[in-house]
């Protein structure tokens, strides 16, 4: 009796279901996207990608690379431009744009297709919704996942996105958020601004002028007398990091021997930060930084720390 012979195509599936499941979810991936150009299918297609995205390997490439799925997504963000003034945002006009904006996110994150959508400007048609001022969730909700599009460019250090973000104005933006955002929101934004920082052409802009310089500080002081009355650990992390940037420039280390608030040199924040040892250290630097009005001396193991809840807050925000 003669063997079975089986194909080495059918074999290979049969003995990997891993490799099946993979071609399942990516077929249904490519007709979600194609679903994305399909006017009266593109609402269900924006959630079920936007829910599924993690689960789709190269969605990123897919999107950009798919024939007019970006013009469709940004055809989603330029719809609801006139319900910003007069603010008429409705909570399922967010949801849904926020959706696309969470598959922009994506892009934004693919080291394939973080350049191209850096050179496309696509960020630009996204600064619209971080210049709103009103407090209602649909609003809170979109600046929220728009700021999380602008953090996934600058969590990878890449100069060339600094330079960009400080062409096109998103400073101010950000302060603004800083200034009137949730918690969330101002947590997102104050680590837009400390990664800006931390480049040194981020440093050296903001440095640049005393109106810049202390356009951010003012608003840094603001929040940190906010936190003295509503303790946030992540948010007041990001403050003091952004602070300690600053005293690493002399100019502005000499200026924050003056406008640097004095409830960051007491022991306001000691409960606060007891169980974080790296902002502990930040903080001790910065006191150190300030009084000596230079970097001559060290903190032990200074340098990095976690990120990681400000990855969490991005990761998450369509579970909102």
């Amino acid at each position: 009796m003669m063997p079975k012979i089986v194909s080495v195509d059918e074999n290979s599936t049969s003995n990997n279901p891993n490799q099946n499941s993979r071609e399942k979810r990516m077929a249904t991936a490519e007709q979600l996207v194609l679903e994305l150009t399909i006017p009266e299918h593109r609402e269900n297609a924006l959630l079920d990608l936007s829910k599924k995205r993690e689960f789709f390997q190269d969605l990123a490439p897919m999107l950009w690379h798919s024939f007019g799925t970006i013009a469709a997504l940004l055809q989603e963000i330029v719809s609801i431009y006139p319900m910003l003034s007069p603010p008429t945002l409705t909570a399922g006009a967010s949801n849904r744009v926020c959706n696309a904006l969470a598959l922009l996110q994506c892009v934004a994150s693919h080291p394939d297709t973080r350049t191209l959508f850096l050179n496309a400007h696509i960020p630009l048609y996204l600064y619209p919704f971080l210049n709103t001022v009103s407090k209602t969730r649909p609003f809170e909700y979109l600046r929220l996942t728009s700021l999380g599009v602008i953090g996934a460019l600058v969590k990878v250090d890449d100069t060339d996105v600094i330079n960009f973000l400080l062409s096109t104005e998103i400073i101010p933006l950000c302060l603004r958020t800083m200034e009137m955002g949730s918690e969330l929101s101002k947590t997102v934004a104050t680590f837009i601004v400390q990664k800006i920082l931390l480049d040194d052409v981020g440093l050296a802009y903001i440095c640049a002028t005393a109106e810049r310089f202390f356009a951010v500080g003012q608003v840094l002081a603001t929040m940190v007398s906010s936190l003295a009355e509503q303790p946030s650990v992540r948010l007041l992390k990001h403050i003091i990091r952004c602070y300690l940037r600053l005293s690493e420039n002399q100019r502005a280390c000499e200026a924050l021997k003056n406008c640097l608030p004095d409830i960051l040199r007491d022991a306001t924040f000691s409960n606060c930060l007891r169980e974080d040892p790296t902002t502990r250290r930040w903080l001790t630097q910065l006191i150190i930084n300030v009084s000596n009005g230079g970097t001559s001396q060290r903190v032990p193991s200074l340098q990095g720390g976690p990120l990681s809840g400000v990855d969490r807050l991005m990761s998450s925000q369509q579970s909102m």
